[in-house]
């Protein structure tokens, strides 16, 4: 059956996407998932209010940050390294946000904000790809102010992988693969830092097939993914959720970006220190 293209990527679990249609949010799309349905998500769990200065982080086209704005009324940083700020700064502009949200074309290992900036910190389906260093934490966080939140939201796993991947997944299965992990996972990386407070770490019901209606959807020839999914049915695959705030008590260790050093020349062979009172 052919499903008219006004239906397309409606659901009643997520009413403020959609609100949006069907062919700007395919157009818009960056990634292996509905940015709109994550975003939403993710919102659930955070207290955005209207004027608050919000990062987002490897927001790709910025389907993401216009939503935030247009939902919310905060202000964002439309912060990704893949995709052209320019193209986005006209994504912004149709939009009728561009006042309020900002492309910044940066890598999220060297960003040009201030400390204690952002009221908030949110990155969909995109954290993955940096996040799972043990040192990086400690750098995003002092973006944020003491008490502020940071969350993530995106393609994880229901149940981290011991041993050898399941068989159904091993076609679809790369070494990219390997930096999907569970809440569980993600809940103890941040945990033992001592920077967050751990607020909420969990998954979205049936994520599974979230992500299946929106392959289908956007990228029916994705054979190999789709089959995929629907033979594992949320045995792993699905959307994670993480949400931390910014401990007040939390010390950050400055970020080093360079060593201070002088050179004194001093002897190469020891022959070259030996004195030469016995000559």
């Amino acid at each position: 059956m052919c499903i008219p293209l006004d239906d397309w990527l409606v659901s009643e679990r997520f009413p403020r996407s959609s609100k949006y249609r069907p062919e700007w949010v395919i157009a818009s799309a960056s990634g292996g998932a509905n940015a709109l349905w994550l975003t939403e998500w993710l919102a659930e769990a955070l207290d955005l209010r209207p004027g608050m200065r919000v990062l987002d982080l490897g927001c790709g086209r910025a389907a993401s940050s216009v939503f935030l704005c247009r939902e919310f009324g905060v202000q964002v940083w439309a912060t990704d390294l893949w995709f052209s700020a320019s193209e986005n700064l006209q994504r912004i502009r149709d939009a009728g946000v561009e006042n309020d949200v900002f492309p910044i074309h940066a890598d999220a290992r060297s960003l040009p904000f201030a400390t204690d900036f952002f009221d908030a910190i949110v990155s969909i389906d995109s954290f993955v790809y940096y996040g799972t260093d043990d040192l990086y934490l400690n750098y995003l966080a002092r973006f944020v102010k003491p008490g502020g939140p940071l969350g993530i939201a995106g393609a994880g796993l229901m149940r981290d992988v011991k041993g050898p991947i399941p068989g159904h997944l091993r076609e679809w299965w790369e070494p990219s693969m390997w930096c999907l992990h569970s809440t569980a996972w993600w809940q103890e990386h941040w945990q033992r830092t001592g920077i967050m407070t751990i607020e909420l770490a969990d998954t979205m019901p049936d994520g599974w097939q979230s992500w299946l209606d929106w392959q289908r959807a956007v990228a029916p020839d994705n054979v190999t993914e789709i089959q995929a999914v629907e033979a594992d049915r949320g045995s792993y695959l699905g959307y994670v959720r993480l949400v931390g705030r910014r401990r007040t008590d939390a010390r950050l260790d400055d970020p080093i970006v360079s060593v201070p050093t002088s050179y004194t020349k001093t002897p190469l062979l020891r022959s070259e220190g030996q004195s030469t009172s016995q000559e």
